[in-house]
C-alpha cells in the first residue's frame, strides 16, 4: 500500500477499440499504461523494485539511485525518488528525447550523458550500463535498480496480467506485448502459465533488436527492442514473436490517433501493427489485448513530427517498401 501519488500506480484502464479493426470479427482491447502517474508502464516496475529495496535494506533514506534509461524507467524512478527524497541519477544517451530530459529534470533527477556508443557493439545500451557501474564505484551509498535483470521488474507485471483478466472477466485469447527489458512480457507470461490460462502471448520486438536473434541494426524508436539479450528474457514462456520496423511503429501510432484518438508511444504503435499484420488469421470471436506502454506526448518531436519522419524515412528504397507494406510510406508522410 502506498500514499500520495504512488497509490495511483497500476489499475490502468482496459478500453475496447472498435474502429481500427471494424471489418474483422474479433474483439480488440488496449491496456492503457499511459494512465500511470509517471506516464508509462515502467512506473509499476520502478515502484516494485524500489519498495523491495527499502524492505530488504538494500537502500536507505539517503541512498543515491542510479539507473540507465532511454526515458520511461528513468521518469518512473525520478518520480518515486522525488516522493521519497532520494537522490537520483539517470544515465542517458543521444536517443533520449528532449521532452524526456525535461521531465527528468523537473522531478529533480541528475542527468549523466553518455555521448559515445560502446566501441565493440556500436550501441549505447552497453555504454550506459558501463557508466552506471563507474558511478556506483565513485558514489558511496548508491544503488542500481538494474531493470534489465531485477526480478522485481517482471514480478510487477504479474499484477498487470491479473488486472487484464479481472477487467475482461475472462482470459484473453491473445496478448500482444512489446519487448525491451522483457519485464512486462515475462511477468504476464508467468501469470498465464501459473494460472493455466489458454492465452497465447505474442512478443513484439524491433527489427534490429537482438532479443529474438535478429541481426543487430540501427533503431530510432527508444524503448523498443534491445542491443543485448536481457537476463529477464524467457523465450519458453512466449508463444510467438514478431519483428516490427521503426516505420511501422510510426504508422501504427498515427493510425491510432487518427482512428481512435489515442496518442501513444512508439512501442504501442509496434504492438498495434503486429496485430494488424495478423488480423486475417485471428479466429472469429477471439479476444485480443494489446498493452500500450506509454503516452504519445513524449514523442511529439519524433514520431508525430512530420519533419523528423521526412528526415529519417524519405530516402527509403521503394523495393523495401513494397516488401513491407506499399501503404506505409504514404501513410507516414501524409
Amino acid at each position: 500500500m502506498h500514499n500520495g501519488i504512488l497509490s495511483e500506480v497500476g489499475n490502468t484502464p482496459l478500453v475496447k477499440l472498435s474502429r481500427v479493426f471494424k471489418d474483422f470479427n474479433f474483439e480488440f482491447y488496449a491496456k492503457l499504461e499511459g494512465f500511470n502517474p509517471g506516464g508509462s508502464i515502467k512506473d509499476r516496475a520502478a515502484l516494485n523494485i524500489i519498495m523491495n529495496a527499502f524492505e530488504t535494506g538494500a537502500i536507505g533514506p539517503e541512498t543515491t539511485i542510479i539507473e540507465s534509461s532511454s526515458g520511461n524507467m528513468g521518469i518512473g524512478l525520478a518520480q518515486i525518488c522525488a516522493y521519497y527524497g532520494l537522490p537520483f541519477i539517470c544515465v542517458i544517451d543521444p536517443k533520449t528525447t528532449k521532452s524526456n530530459i525535461q521531465i527528468l529534470k523537473a522531478y529533480g533527477a541528475g542527468i549523466d550523458y553518455v555521448s559515445e556508443p560502446d566501441p565493440d557493439t556500436g550501441e549505447f545500451l552497453r555504454a550506459r550500463i558501463d557508466r552506471v557501474k563507474e558511478l556506483l564505484i565513485s558514489i558511496p551509498n548508491s544503488y542500481w535498480p538494474n531493470q534489465y535483470s531485477n526480478q522485481y521488474n517482471f514480478r510487477a507485471h504479474y499484477q498487470t496480467m491479473s488486472e487484464i483478466v479481472a477487467q475482461l472477466g475472462r482470459e484473453p485469447d491473445y496478448l500482444f506485448c512489446a519487448t525491451s527489458t522483457c519485464g512486462t512480457v515475462r511477468g504476464c507470461s508467468e501469470f498465464v502459465r501459473d494460472k493455466g490460462l489458454r492465452t497465447k502471448v505474442v512478443a513484439v520486438d524491433a527489427e534490429g533488436s537482438v532479443i529474438f536473434g535478429d541481426r543487430q541494426a540501427k533503431r530510432l524508436i527508444p524503448g523498443h527492442g534491445a542491443s543485448m539479450v536481457p537476463e529477464l528474457h524467457r523465450p519458453d514462456l512466449i508463444d510467438r514473436f514478431i519483428h516490427i520496423c521503426d516505420l511501422e511503429c510510426i504508422v501504427g501510432c498515427r493510425r491510432l490517433v487518427r482512428q481512435e484518438a489515442i496518442l501513444v508511444g512508439g512501442s504501442s504503435g509496434a504492438v498495434f501493427m503486429a496485430i494488424d499484420r495478423n488480423k486475417e488469421i485471428i479466429e472469429p470471436g477471439a479476444t485480443c489485448v494489446a498493452i500500450f506502454a506509454d503516452r504519445g506526448e513524449r514523442y511529439l518531436d519524433t514520431i508525430y513530427s512530420d519533419s523528423w519522419v521526412s528526415t529519417h524515412f524519405k530516402g527509403m528504397s521503394h523495393l523495401w517498401l513494397e516488401q513491407k507494406d506499399q501503404q506505409l510510406y504514404a501513410t507516414a508522410m501524409s
